[in-house]
């Protein structure tokens, strides 16, 4: 981690001078992602800061919240541009609602397949709250339906009525966010585990709430104005590397702007801590789809870009097959490291299907 938080930092200066002295687009593009990444990180360092004050609760729906703000910086910043350029339009919300099912999919496929996979090599089997487990694999499932009916429904309403397709997004939209509301009602009306703490599992804060909040103001300025520099070099990279902005946004995307937190659920479970690491990438992909997939919604129609909550066949069936098997492997309460090598080579197998795909 402290690789990433100081060593790629040099990315974020090279990143800016690349765009003023236009530089070649697939190096601005490149220098821009991996300048996201420690600043992503930053914000997960700070974030922590805040949460030894807040408790572990509320501190962890601040980690996971601002864990996604990164991407969520990115997706805004190419609604913006493709309202901007009615051009680039059909593009860019194609790379946006990408980015929702290639988060979804990297979370419970190539993270939870990486953290199971590696902590069940150094560990044997792992076990964790199945409970909590089953109640989160519900709710990915759900998740999916929500994200399914729209997309299902959504041709046959177009040939009728286009604006119906936007109701309908906004209508499941506001629907998945009073889902999400009451996962967090019920998650901290719940008992406390009352769980002891593992030793150098906490630390006392470091940073005044002064110092981390400034930490994240300034860390989201760049983040934003390195989107920019990233959306702004999409096309180009496009048409000179001949990939679409849909395997942009379904792969690089997810990666660039989670690979911190990332980076710690891999962590945690070949530190033994496997019900953790499990919250962490299950947690990310249920806010992706019912907290932030419902905010691009409802900014799309603020910024005069409308995005709908309609996806290709192509990424239903991925998100289908990729929460199903992540829920299998969840119900009994334990995971082995072969289960992990099972969810990576779904991803795989959906990656390279989506980078033959021409569309």
């Amino acid at each position: 981690m402290k690789y990433l938080n100081y060593g790629l930092l040099i990315f974020v200066p090279l990143a800016i001078a690349g765009r003023f002295l236009s530089w070649s687009p697939v190096l601005v593009f490149a220098t821009a992602a991996l300048g996201v990444v420690p600043l992503a990180g930053w914000i997960g360092v700070a974030t922590e800061e805040l949460a030894v004050r807040t408790g572990p609760r509320l501190g962890g729906l601040l980690n996971a919240t601002l864990g996604n703000a990164a991407e969520l910086i990115i997706t805004l910043v190419a609604i913006r541009a493709g309202a901007l350029n009615p051009e680039l339009r059909e593009g860019l919300n194609e790379l946006v609602k990408a980015s929702i099912t290639g988060s979804i999919l990297g979370n419970v496929l190539l993270i939870l397949g990486l953290s199971i996979l590696l902590g069940g090599l150094k560990n044997g089997t792992q076990r964790f709250n199945r409970r909590q487990a089953g109640v989160n694999s519900t709710m990915l499932i759900l998740a999916v339906i929500a994200l399914g009916v729209p997309s299902l429904f959504g041709h046959a309403i177009e040939a009728v009525n286009h604006d119906a397709v936007e109701y309908l997004s906004l209508g499941v939209a506001v629907v998945m966010l009073i889902v999400y509301g009451l996962s967090i009602v019920y998650t901290f009306s719940q008992p406390s585990p009352g769980e002891v703490p593992e030793e150098g599992e906490h630390h006392a804060a470091r940073w005044r709430v002064r110092t981390a909040v400034g930490v994240l103001v300034v860390v989201t300025v760049f983040i934003a104005w390195l989107s920019e520099i990233l959306v702004g070099a999409v096309e180009p990279v496009v048409a000179q590397l001949g990939v679409t902005e849909f395997f942009l946004g379904i792969i690089l995307v997810p990666l660039v702007g989670n690979v911190a937190e990332h980076v710690v659920g891999v962590q945690v479970a070949i530190k033994n801590r496997m019900e953790l690491s499990l919250a962490i990438s299950l947690g990310s992909s249920l806010q992706i789809a019912l907290f932030v997939a419902p905010v691009l919604v409802f900014a799309g129609l603020l910024m005069g870009n409308p995005i709908t909550l309609v996806f290709n066949q192509f990424e239903l069936i991925a998100l289908v097959g990729g929460v199903l098997i992540a829920a299998l492997i969840a119900l009994d309460g334990e995971s082995n490291w072969l289960e992990g090598a099972q969810l990576l080579v779904v991803y795989v197998i959906i990656g390279m299907a989506f980078f033959f795909l021409p569309i």
